[in-house]
Parts: C-alpha cells; sequence; structure tokens
C-alpha cells in the first residue's frame, strides 16, 4: 500500500529538504570567506590578523615560607632580590604580583603562602639567551630563600607597546 502525501506537505518537504541542502553547503563556505581576501586580480588568500610583535611571556611563582622553618621572607626582601637578581638581565620592564598561593608538600599536606607572580616579556628571538638568565634566577631565589623550587611558565604572545 502506497502512502500519498497531500500536495501541500509534498511542497512543503521539497522547499524544506532544498533550504537545508542550501544552509549545508553554503554556511562552510561563508565561514571560510570571513578569513579570506579577494584581490582584484581574482586571487583569494587566507589572511590572519594578528598585532604586534612575537614574545616570550615567563611567569615565575615565588613563595614566601620557608619549608624547613625560618622567618618568612619579606616584601623589602623580595624587592631587594628583584633589583639586584631580576633587574639587571631584564632592565627594560618587568611586572610584580602579589598572590596567594596553595600547594601539596612531600607529605601530602595541603600548604597556603603569601606569594609573587613575575612576569616577564622579552622577544621570542631572544628565547635562548633568556632562558639561562631565567633558570638563575629560579636557583638563586631556591638557594637564598631556602625554598623547595620557583615555578615558571611560559608562553609565546604577540606584544604592542
Amino acid at each position: 500500500m502506497a502512502l500519498t502525501l497531500p500536495r501541500v506537505s509534498r511542497t512543503r518537504l521539497a522547499v524544506t529538504a532544498a533550504a537545508t541542502a542550501v544552509l549545508a553547503v553554503g554556511a562552510p563556505a561563508a565561514y571560510a570567506s570571513l578569513d579570506t581576501d579577494t584581490h582584484a586580480s581574482g586571487t583569494t588568500t587566507t589572511t590572519q590578523v594578528s598585532r604586534g610583535d612575537a614574545y616570550t611571556e615567563t611567569r615565575l611563582l615565588f613563595g614566601t615560607e620557608r619549608p624547613h622553618g625560618g622567618p618568612d621572607v619579606t616584601d623589602k626582601q623580595f624587592m631587594k632580590f628583584i633589583d639586584d637578581e631580576v633587574t639587571p638581565s631584564f632592565p627594560d620592564g618587568l611586572t610584580v604580583q602579589d598572590g596567594r598561593g596553595q600547594w601539596r608538600d612531600s607529605n601530602g599536606k595541603i600548604e597556603r603562602e603569601r606569594s609573587y607572580e613575575l612576569i616577564l616579556l622579552y622577544p621570542t628571538s631572544q628565547a635562548h639567551k633568556r632562558d639561562a638568565l631565567i633558570e638563575d634566577i629560579r636557583k638563586d631565589y631556591v638557594k637564598e630563600y631556602a625554598q623547595d623550587s620557583v615555578a615558571r611558565l611560559d608562553d609565546r604572545v604577540r606584544v604592542d607597546f
């Protein structure tokens, strides 16, 4: 037994199917055109908007409590460390932010402490040279203030001053 649809329903079904096909084919092309430029010559190129220059952003996280006891690192001590150990290697600028951190120690205990975040920006072309300077900063802080470690995060960014 054949099922027959009324003429209006068949027309709606055909229009709906055609609209769906146009959308399925046209949507990806429309989105792709957002990333392309068509030149007067008829050639099409893909463009990506990027502003600024290639830089590396390094963030260092410094704790202030001494794991084996002793007084916490003070603001005055930390800023002296920045002046003496960091600024000579990064004289063009840096940012220091106050923070509160927590981490799990080797015994499984959650430790909370006042901390500092140091943000350094430098041209990516200098990353190899700057890496050694940053590692010296980390080692010096660990040694001078009896720390277990100084965390380091690196990311490539675009910078426009």
